[in-house]
């Protein structure tokens, strides 16, 4: 990664800029622009975001905003309402209201005498949302969006619900939000009534899981924010970025199949961050793409990259499973459509020998995973802070219905999204089906590559589900995430089936047994037939200079997995310790520590449970601001029960305390 230290332009920074609504909300924003951009306006770009300029993001916004500043852009990044510096209060994520507010800043940037009139927006996972939503309610002004690890369907893609069921990250991020809420604004910004401020947000703060858990089908809350609903409305030109380790990669060659704006599609091995730091490598020149992509359609400058092809992909070489990877070894390609027509379906049938090219006999085969199958999964949205990939996949494998193939005699490339078309019967109304692409070495090392899950409550649909009739045979679809990866030759490729798949989705209320009826049932690869001359190439990544800060304690990750052999409870426990630093041109310290344990037993899914614990501390000289955010969660057969807890403290005083406490109706899950 190259720091850049000369740009065409002389820049300015304004630390703290209050735009003012016409509700009288005031939104704090931090900008850079060229020096001489009044009396010679630019394009501004716009980042929107709850997570807080002055710290929270403090980090990558020196990496990026400066380096589009120094090349002819206003830069703006604003906090939501409701979030760091700014009034108000946030009451969930992407309501009509965060978006109003966005087409006003949008249109106080126009009016701002360094302003062109042409305005993008960039953002990655909320920021990259936001890009799409509003580019959905068509300001004028907004002329391009650059969103990273987004989604353009809230329900069926983000971190609530996959395939109709619930994941795990539900609650995460429902934590998650909850710590991060819960913080000040700084007094040095707001003045003496940051206090005032902050006990507002504390007496208003929600713990998101409980609405969250209210919508378990695909209704109008979720169709609110989904882009999907009518792809046409989105005119602003869209530049989708991606990467193979994130939770959002499906997102990207949707949207380039369904989006009639301009658009191109670029998705790496990269985990949840933007390319030009992101693990693992390789990085890209991600700024020097966006720039071509802001001289483009802001500055009307022909940079060429609309003569480049529809969609730039990584394809990933098989490598033995780790939890962390630095590198993962590949090669770039293109495609100059999507879908393509040069990708065919492999088909290959689940028979009782393994994966076959031919149909075999139409054998009844029997699965009934324990509930702790899944824990070789890691995280369902890895961000890099350290052994967050899956692991060897056969500790999974050995509570699965496993189908090989022979060992292969040549390369098979797959870019896109496998298929699993399977035919099965539950002993249960309410099911879950977790589905497996593993690559397995000859010594038996098995990696996982992607994978798909279902709700067999949902195999018709997420709008309204139906229970399934014990002993009933049904046919079930269940799509795989994207992904590029070459199997080489001597490898097996296996397809996993299993009823479980924890801690990644909440388990079915009882144990289940499914059928499956082998020989008919199948899979289709999306094979890529290689090619010459399709490997495109990325400058190196750029960067602006980096952000000094005084390291106070460094962070430090771990994730354990653990089994009480007296009870039979495995254990989950995740600690992330993001340390604590300083940064010396404000002199605000913060440090925050995130904990999150699940447990269950293999025999009882209602034994399923999660709690989390994170402390977030802000200070500066004498002041000293902390809170401690508590949540926990458990089922039965019929309700989903939450608990939470608020504590805040000045100087170490306790000075506010909330407990929460909900039953939610558990409907289809």
């Amino acid at each position: 990664m190259n720091v850049v230290g000369q740009f065409p332009h002389q820049i300015r920074e304004i630390e703290n800029e209050w735009i003012t609504l016409v509700d009288g909300c005031r939104l704090a924003a931090r900008i850079w622009m060229p020096e001489d951009a009044p009396a010679n306006p630019v394009p501004a770009i716009l980042e929107y975001l709850p997570y807080r300029k002055r710290d929270g993001t403090a980090v990558r916004d020196a990496l990026t905003h400066p380096y589009f500043a120094g090349n002819g852009y206003a830069c703006i990044r604003v906090d939501m309402r409701g979030s760091g510096e700014s009034d108000g209060l946030m009451w969930d994520e992407y309501l009509a209201q965060e978006q109003d507010d966005a087409l006003e800043v949008i249109d106080w940037l126009v009016a701002q005498p360094w302003c062109d009139g042409n305005v993008g927006m960039i953002g990655i996972s909320w920021g990259g949302f936001n890009g799409l939503q509003v580019a959905y309610r068509q300001p004028s002004a907004l002329k391009a969006v650059v969103t990273l690890c987004s989604t353009d369907d809230r329900y069926a893609d983000d971190i609530h619900y996959k395939g109709g069921c619930m994941l795990l990250e539900n609650f995460g991020w429902s934590s998650t939000m909850f710590a991060y809420s819960s913080r000040p604004p700084d007094p040095a910004l707001v003045g003496e009534k940051w206090r005032e401020m902050w006990l507002e947000r504390l007496r208003n703060e929600p713990l998101l899981i409980c609405d969250w858990l209210k919508h378990p089908t695909r209704d109008d809350y979720w169709k609110h924010g989904s882009i999907c609903e009518d792809p046409g409305r989105v005119e602003a030109a869209v530049l989708a970025v991606g990467g193979w380790g994130d939770a959002y990669s499906n997102a990207v060659p949707r949207m380039l199949g369904r989006l009639t704006a301009p658009r191109r599609g670029i998705v790496g091995p990269w985990l949840h961050k933007y390319p030009h730091f992101a693990v693992p490598g390789p990085r890209i020149g991600f700024l020097k793409e966006a720039l071509r992509w802001w001289d483009q359609w802001l500055k009307g400058i022909e940079t060429g990259i609309m003569d480049e092809p529809l969609y730039r992909a990584y394809l990933q070489e098989g490598v033995a499973p780790a939890p962390f990877y630095e590198w993962r070894p590949g090669r770039w390609v293109s495609e100059e459509y999507w879908p393509t027509p040069r990708i065919h379906s492999r088909v290959m049938y689940l028979n009782q020998g393994g994966l076959g090219e031919q149909s075999g006999a139409g054998v009844e085969m029997v699965i009934a995973s324990p509930a702790t199958v899944g824990t070789a999964g890691g995280e369902y949205c890895a961000i890099w802070l350290g052994p967050e990939a899956p692991t060897d996949q056969r500790w999974d494998d050995g509570g699965s219905l496993c189908f090989d193939s022979p060992p292969l005699d040549r390369p098979v490339e797959i870019l896109g999204a496998a298929e699993l078309t399977v035919e099965f019967k539950s002993d249960r109304p309410l099911a879950n089906l977790a589905v497996r692409l593993c690559d397995v070495a000859p010594g038996g090392a098995s990696t996982r590559v992607t994978y798909g899950v279902l709700n067999l409550a949902h195999r018709n649909g997420h709008e309204d589900p139906e229970t399934l009739e014990p002993g009933h045979w049904y046919i079930a679809k269940v799509k795989l995430d994207d992904v590029g990866y070459v199997f080489a030759p001597g490898q097996r490729i296996r397809l996993a089936l299993s009823t479980a798949y924890w801690p990644l989705i909440w388990p079915a209320p009882e144990p289940v047994t499914l059928t499956v009826r082998a020989g008919t049932s199948r899979m289709t690869l999306p094979e890529r037939p290689p090619r010459r001359d399709d490997s495109p190439s990325f400058e190196a990544a750029e960067t602006a200079p980096p952000l000094a800060r005084e390291e106070l304690r460094a962070p430090t990750n771990r994730r354990t997995v653990s089994t009480d052999v007296a009870t039979g409870a495995t254990t989950v426990e995740i600690h992330d310790d993001f340390g604590k630093s300083r940064n010396p041109e404000h002199g605000l310290i913060t440090a925050s520590i995130a904990r999150e344990r699940h447990t269950i037993r293999a025999d009882d899914p209602l034994s399923c449970a999660v709690s989390s614990h994170w402390t977030e501390e802000q200070e500066r000289g004498t002041w000293r601001a902390r809170t401690e955010t508590h949540a926990h969660m458990t089922a039965d057969a019929d309700w989903f029960y939450v608990t939470g807890r608020l504590e805040a403290y000045e100087n170490d005083e306790m000075i506010f305390e909330r407990d929460y406490e909900e039953r939610v109706t558990r409907r289809f899950l």
